[in-house]
C-alpha cells in the first residue's frame, strides 16, 4: 500500500528516475523491513484505514526527526487514490494527532513535497508553512500545527 500510494501520489510531481528508485523492488524490501521494525518496536505509532477487503490508508506519528521546537512528527500520511474524497485522510490525521497528544505532544510538524497539492489540504486542516529544505531536485515544505487541539 505504501509503494502504491507513492506511485499514485508522486507520478508527475518528482523526476521519474527518483520515483522509480523509491518504489522499485529494492525499496519495497527496505520499506517492508522498516515497517516491520516500526510496528514491532516503535516509537512511531501507526494508524490504519481499511475497508473489508484492503488497507486504503495509513498515518505514522512519532518523535520529531528534524523539526526543532516541535513535539511530534507526522512521518507519513498516505491514502490510495480510491479513498480520496471520503474523509479517510482527515480521519487518519486526526487519529495520528490524537495519538501524539495522548503521548504528551502539543505541537506537530511534517515535510511535504513543495509540488504536492496536499500542501493546500494541510492548510485547510489548520497547518501553516514554516520553512523548507532542498535535497537534490526536490524541495520539501515544513507544515506545522502549533496547537494539536485544533486537530483533536
Amino acid at each position: 500500500m505504501h509503494v502504491t500510494s507513492w506511485r499514485e501520489t508522486y507520478t508527475g510531481l518528482m523526476p521519474a528516475d527518483i520515483l522509480a528508485r523509491m518504489t522499485g523492488d529494492d525499496m519495497r524490501a527496505r520499506r517492508t523491513a522498516m515497517w516491520t521494525e516500526v510496528l514491532e518496536r516503535g516509537p512511531t505509532a501507526v494508524v490504519v484505514a481499511a475497508t473489508e477487503d484492503a488497507v486504503v490508508g495509513f498515518a505514522a506519528v512519532g518523535p520529531p526527526r528534524d523539526h526543532p521546537g516541535y513535539d511530534a512528527e507526522l512521518g507519513a500520511l498516505y491514502t490510495l487514490r480510491a479513498a480520496h474524497g471520503h474523509g479517510t485522510g482527515r480521519a487518519l490525521l486526526r487519529a495520528a494527532a490524537g495519538t501524539a497528544r495522548n503521548a504528551g505532544a502539543r505541537t506537530l510538524a511534517l515535510w511535504v513535497l513543495d509540488a504536492n497539492p496536499t500542501r493546500a489540504w494541510y492548510v485547510r486542516q489548520g497547518a501553516r508553512e514554516a520553512g523548507s529544505k532542498t535535497d537534490g531536485p526536490l524541495t520539501e515544505i515544513r507544515m506545522v500545527w502549533d496547537d494539536l487541539g485544533i486537530l483533536v
